[in-house]
């Protein structure tokens, strides 16, 4: 079945995407163009909250912070990046950051967002491929950084990572005047950004993104959202994973909303945090969740948060909790770096656990047979496909990959761009529920099991802080899932037959792992993604 959620047929995308009365209606327009007109009609409106590790809180309005734009761009001139130039930022979350991405923006310069944890080998790959005209860094991280820019002779700049280097000229960011000269305004289809994937399966992808496409996730999902003027994210992931810069910060630019910016995430904090920056909603990943649910003070207030988002697995019971601790019960939603745009997000009232809903207004996407774009039955598991226009609607390309690139992408006898995801849904009567990425759901004994759908469960149990399940070969059952947990109280891990009792009562015979194995940390991402690959070589494995 293809699901539609305006008037139309699949064919017909690209026209009904220029409709106007939804998100991705009309033709595209800039990100530079979206920041200006948010600086015209609330410039007086709050636009960044930022909390300092130290606690220190500096405020900056839409017209404050375009004067911080306005001389960033002035000082890129000044160090020679000109249109078409690719600026590496390898920042925590920090104002520099948000300064940085929207001068690159008004100069059609683009950005090149890196893990500020990354080696200096990750970063020395990440450079040579991108070939960025100049590299910002901490002084936190200088070494590794320099080090992995060193073979390539890029032109570096030192930050502090504080409000500081957007007030105080002296740190080099920033000039005193305006001196920008002459310079041709960007168009839709210059490049943004590339973003590298978060390598959860595999080695990151460089993923293309444009002026267009920022501005379709902008005013996407602050429809979605019901965000309003006067509003304010809270975010705390990352600033260079999309998920801080698609949700939270466009949408906010996209209606003058405000965010509350937080330099590290802290997960017996994040309720405090919200309360203290006046946030009103949020956007986090299932993992984070957990770990805010493990480790709040049990007698923190809850906060009054109006809207969150949320992806990836969550149990039944952890929405719950989490919706008390929020003031509001979590939403799901689906999207990729790639997708740009959600692809669906739930609509019920209230929200459920499990599923990730319905297509985004103007979306078309479908549940298809892997590898094709034929359509799977009603009920069973099929491949997300999203129908749109690459470099608007959909990424640009995979850097320097065009092999890749063509697999992802299919075109039907309409002339329609598809992009396949590698993600597995299944089809309920009220919306989608998430399966996991293709290589995520194993056969037992001839059965589909979600090893994404067992972890979210398995979290769940009794002295487990969180869990990841992978997938072991059986001479009997073709495949078998066991699982690595990670002890609510490392002294006092749950054993063995108390998980396989649990698990008895709560998953179905296939769905059991059939080792259990305490483990002191999981391998993540640094947005809390399991990296499952690399638990082969977790040390301090504990098999009960």
């Amino acid at each position: 079945m293809t699901w539609i959620t305006s008037a139309g047929s699949a064919a017909a995308v690209v026209a009904r995407d220029n409709d106007a009365g939804t998100p991705l209606g009309g033709l595209p327009g800039t990100f530079d163009s979206l920041w200006a007109a948010a600086v015209r009609g609330h410039g007086a409106g709050t636009f960044l909250v930022f909390q300092d590790e130290d606690g220190t809180v500096t405020r900056w309005t839409y017209t404050e912070f375009d004067d911080v734009v306005a001389r960033t761009a002035a000082g890129l001139r000044r160090r020679g990046v000109v249109a078409g130039d690719g600026i590496h930022l390898c920042l925590r979350n920090c104002p520099a950051f948000v300064a940085l991405w929207l001068a690159a923006a008004r100069v059609g310069a683009w950005i090149v967002p890196a893990d500020p944890s990354a080696s200096a080998r990750d970063l020395d790959q990440q450079i040579g491929r991108t070939s960025p005209k100049l590299g910002l860094h901490s002084s936190a991280r200088r070494d590794a950084y320099l080090e992995g820019a060193a073979v390539h002779g890029l032109p570096t700049a030192e930050l502090t990572e504080t409000a500081r280097d957007v007030l105080d000229s002296a740190v080099g960011l920033v000039d005193d005047e305006v001196t920008m000269g002459e310079w041709t305004a960007p168009r839709p289809a210059d490049r943004l950004a590339i973003m590298f994937t978060s390598g959860t399966t595999s080695q990151p992808k460089g993923v293309v993104l444009t002026q267009a496409n920022y501005f379709r996730v902008a005013t996407a999902m602050a429809a979605a959202a019901d965000l309003r003027a006067g509003d304010r994210w809270l975010v705390t992931l990352p600033l260079f994973h999309g998920n801080a810069q698609y949700y939270c910060f466009a949408s906010a630019i996209a209606v003058g909303a405000g965010v509350g910016l937080t330099a590290t995430f802290s997960a017996s904090g994040w309720v405090r945090d919200a309360i203290a920056l006046g946030a009103t909603h949020a956007s986090l990943f299932a993992a984070p969740m957990r770990m805010v649910l493990a480790r709040t003070p049990a007698d923190q207030p809850p906060a009054q948060l109006r809207h969150v988002w949320f992806a990836q697995s969550l149990g039944a019971e952890h929405h719950v909790e989490f919706g008390r601790l929020a003031g509001c019960l979590p939403r799901q939603l689906y999207g990729m770096t790639e997708t740009v745009p959600v692809v669906t997000y739930d609509r019920s009232i209230p929200p459920v656990s499990d599923l990730i809903g319905t297509p985004l207004d103007g979306r078309v996407a479908q549940l298809v047979t892997p590898g094709t774009l034929d359509p799977v039955a009603v009920g069973e598991v099929g491949m997300i496909a999203v129908a749109g226009v690459r470099g608007d609607t959909l990424f640009e390309e995979y850097l320097d990959d065009p092999a890749t690139t063509e697999r992802t992408f299919r075109t039907d006898e309409n002339g329609t761009d598809w992009m396949l995801t590698g993600d597995l849904a299944v089809e309920t009567p009220n919306g989608w529920r998430f399966v996991g990425r293709a290589d995520d759901v194993i056969k037992v004994a001839g059965e589909n099991v979600s090893l994404t759908e067992v972890e979210a469960t398995v979290a769940q149990a009794p002295g487990v802080l969180e869990a990841a399940v992978l997938a072991r070969p059986d001479e009997i059952r073709d495949q078998v899932p066991v699982a690595y947990v990670v002890a609510r109280d490392a002294q006092d891990p749950p054993s063995a037959d108390e998980l396989s009792a649990w698990a008895a009562l709560n998953l179905t015979r296939a769905a059991r792992p059939h080792e259990w194995t305490v483990v002191p940390e999981l391998p993540r991402t640094s947005v809390g993604k399991i990296r499952r690959f690399k638990l082969a070589d977790t040390e301090g494995a504990v098999t009960r």
